[in-house]
């Protein structure tokens, strides 16, 4: 440890100084550095390369637990403390940032659903519960929205459509995506909040054009839409936070890489047993 930490402090101070100063040999220090790399130091190389690498792929999003998770799905058994030690010395850590803008018109005349969900986000089978919502992005442009579909069985991302402005055509352009893609049979609860989009004769026309049970949640209560927000919890912590967005166009083309480039298909979940979306749908099936 004597000798690490001299290697790790010579740029700072004399070695020779060092030396007199933790009472270790100038000759022990040189049969030091000539020495092989333990075991330990060669297999710390080794997780730390794929440390770096999953860094990477992941946006920087990943902290110790998830990071584990994903080195053991490489094959690779590391324990959580050793990936926190590496993680920790190299200076590979998440930030987070924010910025806050109001989405929920909720002051209409159209009808209100009632809350068929109760905060119940299991769903044994795809296409079974449905969860939807929109938030912002902020650009130099001014602001960019985002609206998407859950599928709850997986939190898998099935519609979403982006704008400038926060009309009910936004919100239809996800369902319709969503629509497509799924083709779900009628009965499929489809939640959403209070939000005028949502409740528009337009949005609910569709719905009903499909056979989807239209639930809804408490007025004022995120709670009861927690799923979809979770997921604008991590994108903006994995992606909108880091960065800042000259253009709408910049932000919407980032938006499509996180969803289908690694949301989906790659980023793993605590409640999926630290599957993808993708991964836990194929599972199931």
């Amino acid at each position: 440890m004597r000798f690490r930490f001299i290697e790790e402090h010579g740029c700072d101070f004399p070695t020779n100084r060092l030396c007199q100063v933790l009472d270790v040999s100038e000759r022990g220090l040189r049969a030091y550095r000539s020495r092989p790399a333990s075991q330990r130091q060669r297999t710390d190389m080794v997780v730390l390369a794929h440390i770096k690498e999953q860094s990477r792929l992941s946006l920087g999003s990943y902290g110790r637990p998830r990071m584990t998770e994903e080195l053991k799905e490489l094959g690779l058994n590391i324990g959580h403390r050793r990936v926190g030690r590496l993680m920790r010395e190299n200076g590979i850590r998440v930030e987070r940032s924010k910025k806050y803008k109001v989405t929920t018109d909720s002051n209409h005349a159209f009808n209100i659903a009632p809350n068929l969900l109760n905060r119940d986000f299991h769903a044994d089978a795809p296409n079974q519960k449905w969860a939807g919502d929109i938030s912002y992005v902020w650009t130099r442009e001014g602001w960019l929205y985002l609206a998407v579909i859950l599928d709850l069985h997986s939190r898998r991302v099935i519609g979403w459509a982006v704008s400038n402005r926060m009309k009910r055509d936004l919100a239809i352009r996800a369902l319709k995506m969503a629509i497509a893609l799924r083709e779900p049979p009628k009965g499929c609860v489809h939640h959403t909040d209070r939000g005028s989009q949502y409740c528009s004769h337009d949005y609910q026309k569709i719905l009903r054009q499909h056979g989807f049970k239209a639930s809804m949640s408490a007025k004022g209560n995120c709670y009861d839409n927690s799923a979809v927000e979770t997921f604008f919890k991590t994108i903006k912590a994995e992606l909108i936070w880091r960065r800042t967005w000259k253009t709408r166009r910049y932000a919407e083309m980032a938006i499509f890489e996180y969803i289908n480039g690694f949301y989906n298909p790659r980023r793993q979940h605590s409640a999926l047993g630290w599957k993808s979306p993708v991964a836990f749908e194929r599972k199931v099936a």
